[in-house]
Protein backbone atom coordinates (compact mmCIF):
# COMPACT_ATOMS: atom_id res chain seq x y z
CA UNK A 1 0.00 0.00 0.00
CA UNK A 2 0.99 3.31 -0.47
CA UNK A 3 -1.23 5.87 0.36
CA UNK A 4 -5.09 6.15 1.47
CA UNK A 5 -7.50 8.43 0.52
CA UNK A 6 -8.34 10.62 3.15
CA UNK A 7 -11.31 13.44 1.33
CA UNK A 8 -12.22 15.12 -1.08
CA UNK A 9 -10.24 18.70 -2.14
CA UNK A 10 -12.33 21.70 -3.79
CA UNK A 11 -14.61 20.62 -6.42
CA UNK A 12 -12.47 19.63 -9.21
CA UNK A 13 -11.82 16.08 -7.95
CA UNK A 14 -8.65 16.64 -5.93
CA UNK A 15 -7.94 14.04 -3.22
CA UNK A 16 -6.11 14.42 0.24
CA UNK A 17 -3.91 11.28 0.52
CA UNK A 18 -2.09 10.05 3.88
CA UNK A 19 1.13 8.20 2.86
CA UNK A 20 2.15 4.86 3.43
CA UNK A 21 5.56 4.79 1.38
CA UNK A 22 8.69 5.59 1.76
CA UNK A 23 9.21 7.00 -1.96
CA UNK A 24 6.01 9.45 -2.98
CA UNK A 25 7.76 11.47 -5.44
CA UNK A 26 8.47 8.09 -7.32
CA UNK A 27 4.72 6.78 -6.28
CA UNK A 28 2.89 9.52 -7.34
CA UNK A 29 4.72 11.06 -10.45
CA UNK A 30 2.81 12.09 -13.15
CA UNK A 31 1.77 8.93 -15.64
CA UNK A 32 2.32 6.83 -12.72
CA UNK A 33 -0.82 4.16 -12.33
CA UNK A 34 -1.99 2.97 -8.79
CA UNK A 35 -4.31 -0.11 -8.15
CA UNK A 36 -7.63 1.26 -6.27
CA UNK A 37 -9.37 -0.61 -3.47
CA UNK A 38 -12.32 0.58 -2.78
CA UNK A 39 -13.64 -0.22 1.03
CA UNK A 40 -17.16 -2.48 -0.38
CA UNK A 41 -13.59 -4.22 -1.83
CA UNK A 42 -14.04 -3.11 -5.08
CA UNK A 43 -11.04 -2.61 -7.30
CA UNK A 44 -9.93 -0.07 -10.32
CA UNK A 45 -7.11 1.91 -11.48
CA UNK A 46 -5.99 5.12 -11.19
CA UNK A 47 -3.41 7.41 -13.36
CA UNK A 48 -2.14 10.26 -11.73
CA UNK A 49 -1.83 13.72 -13.25
CA UNK A 50 -0.39 15.87 -10.42
CA UNK A 51 0.75 15.70 -6.93
CA UNK A 52 1.66 18.21 -4.70
CA UNK A 53 2.83 18.38 -0.56
CA UNK A 54 -0.37 19.51 1.18
CA UNK A 55 -0.19 19.51 5.55
CA UNK A 56 1.78 16.88 5.78
CA UNK A 57 -0.42 14.40 3.25
CA UNK A 58 -0.38 15.11 -0.60
CA UNK A 59 -3.36 16.38 -2.85
CA UNK A 60 -3.47 13.84 -5.81
CA UNK A 61 -5.41 14.80 -9.57
CA UNK A 62 -6.29 11.19 -10.54
CA UNK A 63 -7.38 10.89 -14.39
CA UNK A 64 -10.43 9.18 -13.44
CA UNK A 65 -11.62 11.33 -10.82
CA UNK A 66 -13.03 14.56 -12.19
CA UNK A 67 -15.74 15.77 -9.92
CA UNK A 68 -16.01 16.06 -5.86
CA UNK A 69 -18.60 13.43 -6.41
CA UNK A 70 -16.17 11.36 -7.93
CA UNK A 71 -13.44 12.11 -5.60
CA UNK A 72 -16.11 10.79 -2.31
CA UNK A 73 -16.95 7.86 -3.98
CA UNK A 74 -13.75 6.67 -3.15
CA UNK A 75 -13.40 8.13 0.23
CA UNK A 76 -11.29 5.61 2.55
CA UNK A 77 -9.70 3.41 -0.34
CA UNK A 78 -6.18 2.06 -0.36
CA UNK A 79 -4.12 2.98 -3.11
CA UNK A 80 -1.63 0.10 -4.33
CA UNK A 81 1.70 0.03 -6.01
CA UNK A 82 2.30 -3.01 -8.64
CA UNK A 83 4.49 -5.49 -6.45
CA UNK A 84 6.37 -6.58 -9.41
CA UNK A 85 7.19 -3.07 -9.19
CA UNK A 86 8.81 -3.11 -5.64
CA UNK A 87 12.46 -3.46 -5.42
CA UNK A 88 13.04 -6.35 -2.38
CA UNK A 89 13.22 -5.42 0.96
CA UNK A 90 17.33 -5.23 2.20
CA UNK A 91 16.13 -5.18 5.83
CA UNK A 92 15.53 -8.25 6.86
CA UNK A 93 12.81 -7.04 9.55
CA UNK A 94 10.94 -5.16 7.05
CA UNK A 95 8.12 -6.48 4.76
CA UNK A 96 5.62 -5.16 2.54
CA UNK A 97 2.25 -5.46 3.33
CA UNK A 98 1.29 -7.78 0.54
CA UNK A 99 3.81 -10.18 1.94
CA UNK A 100 2.26 -10.44 5.18
CA UNK A 101 -1.62 -10.53 3.87
CA UNK A 102 -2.61 -14.02 3.82
CA UNK A 103 -0.42 -15.41 6.60
CA UNK A 104 -1.49 -17.62 8.73
CA UNK A 105 -1.14 -16.65 12.56
CA UNK A 106 -0.17 -19.12 14.69
CA UNK A 107 0.66 -19.04 18.78
CA UNK A 108 4.58 -19.95 20.06
CA UNK A 109 3.12 -23.71 20.67
CA UNK A 110 1.88 -23.97 17.30
CA UNK A 111 -1.67 -23.44 18.23
CA UNK A 112 -3.57 -21.59 14.98
CA UNK A 113 -4.72 -18.17 15.60
CA UNK A 114 -5.97 -17.12 12.34
CA UNK A 115 -5.22 -15.44 9.11
CA UNK A 116 -3.42 -12.38 8.42
CA UNK A 117 -6.13 -9.93 6.73
CA UNK A 118 -4.33 -6.37 6.26
CA UNK A 119 -1.60 -4.36 8.13
CA UNK A 120 -2.91 -1.49 9.96
CA UNK A 121 -0.87 1.97 10.12
CA UNK A 122 -2.23 3.61 13.03
CA UNK A 123 -0.18 6.47 14.71
CA UNK A 124 1.01 4.94 17.04
CA UNK A 125 2.99 1.88 15.13
CA UNK A 126 1.76 -1.12 13.12
CA UNK A 127 -0.63 -3.20 13.92
CA UNK A 128 -1.93 -6.40 12.22
CA UNK A 129 -5.34 -7.28 11.50
CA UNK A 130 -6.17 -10.81 11.83
CA UNK A 131 -9.32 -12.97 11.71
CA UNK A 132 -9.15 -15.13 14.67
CA UNK A 133 -12.20 -17.53 15.57
CA UNK A 134 -14.38 -14.98 12.82
CA UNK A 135 -13.97 -12.08 14.36
CA UNK A 136 -11.23 -9.11 13.48
CA UNK A 137 -8.26 -9.10 16.10
CA UNK A 138 -5.72 -6.11 16.39
CA UNK A 139 -2.19 -7.27 17.09
CA UNK A 140 0.44 -4.57 17.94
CA UNK A 141 3.15 -5.71 15.18
CA UNK A 142 6.19 -5.33 17.69
CA UNK A 143 8.93 -7.92 17.98
CA UNK A 144 7.55 -8.99 21.96
CA UNK A 145 4.11 -10.09 20.40
CA UNK A 146 5.02 -11.41 16.81
CA UNK A 147 8.62 -12.94 17.33
CA UNK A 148 8.55 -14.85 14.47
CA UNK A 149 7.49 -13.20 10.59
CA UNK A 150 8.46 -16.22 7.87
CA UNK A 151 7.21 -14.82 5.05
CA UNK A 152 8.41 -18.48 3.02
CA UNK A 153 6.86 -20.16 5.45
CA UNK A 154 3.33 -18.78 5.02
CA UNK A 155 3.14 -17.92 9.06
CA UNK A 156 3.79 -15.73 11.59
CA UNK A 157 4.15 -16.42 15.32
CA UNK A 158 2.27 -15.04 18.01
CA UNK A 159 3.27 -14.57 21.71
CA UNK A 160 0.31 -12.65 22.86
CA UNK A 161 0.13 -10.62 26.45
CA UNK A 162 -2.77 -12.58 28.11
CA UNK A 163 -6.01 -11.60 27.15
CA UNK A 164 -5.21 -10.16 23.72
CA UNK A 165 -6.56 -12.56 21.39
CA UNK A 166 -10.03 -12.83 23.55
CA UNK A 167 -13.51 -11.38 22.84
Amino acid sequence: MVGRVAKAHGVRGEVTVELRTDSPDERFRAGAVLNLRRRDGSVGELTVVAARPHSGRLLVTFEQIRSREDAEAVRGALLLADTADLPPSEDPDEFYDHELEGLRAELTDGTPAGTVQEIVHAPGGELLSLDHAGRTVLVPFVREIVPVVDVAGGRVVLDPPEGLLDG
